[in-house]
């Protein structure tokens, strides 16, 4: 098959089978296109002529490009590769896999970083309308309005910043949950906090009509100023606008919500479980490294609770 089809055939794959993000799936097809180019530049057209050795020095000169890639880059890289000559191999395309030998590089265990409690309080404050100024009336109050719904709802369910500005106003119908849709279509319900709920109900009620009649209509939860669906850019902008106003010095995502929403649960001492559902994990290893940023927190009961700690 021509490496440029099998390539396409694999993303459709990977899309409708799999049901990987839109994101994902750019990553993916940015880095076949490149495998793809470069096997072109040495005569390879057909998949039938990849080697285990061409798939190897590719991979090894893109590791030892300059700038050198990220670590978690030539992973992906390496998985999109992989993720071809299987699914060609599977599928009985290819009666051999060249790229079965390939191993991933091993990435270094990065803890997440989180917020402490205050800043992420200092943050919300700052998210909504100011009442200090005329911004009380008119167009920041409403976007101020949505601004901390928004936040409040990222923080207190712990979703990624999609699955947030892909809600739809049914998602969020019921009182004290929320219904969200993941990685993969998979969807899951999360409690939502009274907070959460009171700045959601505000929003609903004071401030997503008006954005409404100024667009078309659409079931998307949150809009824009002209009342358009939301995006994952302007969700981003709203963080960092936030985290200005409350003087945050450090790096903060929309990831770092996510962060610190797991992070002050297992504090708190819910169940490590009970987090992994919550977030949306397939597999209970990825929930675990969360607990590595608790273990102040475990010290300091150790050290209240034992009778022999001090």
């Amino acid at each position: 098959m021509k490496l440029d089809r099998a390539a396409d055939a694999y993303l459709r794959h990977v899309s409708i089978e799999r049901g990987l993000s839109d994101h994902t799936i750019s990553a993916y097809r940015r880095d076949l296109s490149g495998y793809v180019a470069w096997l072109d530049g040495r005569g390879i057209g057909e998949s039938s002529e990849v080697t285990p050795r061409l798939v190897s020095e590719f991979i090894a000169e893109r590791a030892a490009a300059e700038p050198p890639p990220a670590a978690s880059s030539l992973a992906r890289l390496q998985s999109s590769v992989r993720g071809l000559h299987r699914f060609l191999a599977r599928e009985g395309i290819e009666d051999v896999d060249p790229s079965v030998k390939l191993r991933p590089p091993k990435l270094p265990r990065r803890l997440p970083k989180a917020l402490t409690i205050d800043q992420v309080e200092r943050l919300l404050e700052a998210s909504g309308p100011d009442p200090s100024s005329s911004a009380r009336s008119g167009e920041e109050s409403l976007t101020g309005i949505r601004d901390r719904a928004l936040l409040e709802l990222l923080y207190a369910t712990g979703a990624r910043v999609s699955e947030v500005v892909h809600l739809d106003v049914d998602d969020v119908a019921h009182a004290d949950v929320l219904r969200v849709r993941g990685k993969g279509s998979k969807e899951r319900i999360v409690p939502v906090g009274s907070y959460a709920r009171a700045a959601l109900d505000a929003y609903l009620t004071r401030a997503r009509p008006e954005l409404s009649r100024r667009g078309r209509a659409t079931p998307r939860l949150f809009l824009g100023a002209r009342g358009a669906p939301f995006s994952r850019q302007s969700a981003w902008l709203v963080l960092q606008q936030s985290a200005e106003r409350a003087q945050l010095t450090a790096h903060v995502s929309p990831h770092t919500l996510r962060h610190s929403f797991a992070t002050h649960l297992l504090q708190g001492g819910a169940d490590v479980r009970v987090v992994q559902e919550l977030l949306g994990h397939a597999s209970v290893a990825t929930t675990q490294i969360y607990t590595h940023v608790s273990v102040d927190a475990l010290r300091d009961v150790y050290i209240t609770s034992h009778p022999r700690a001090l």
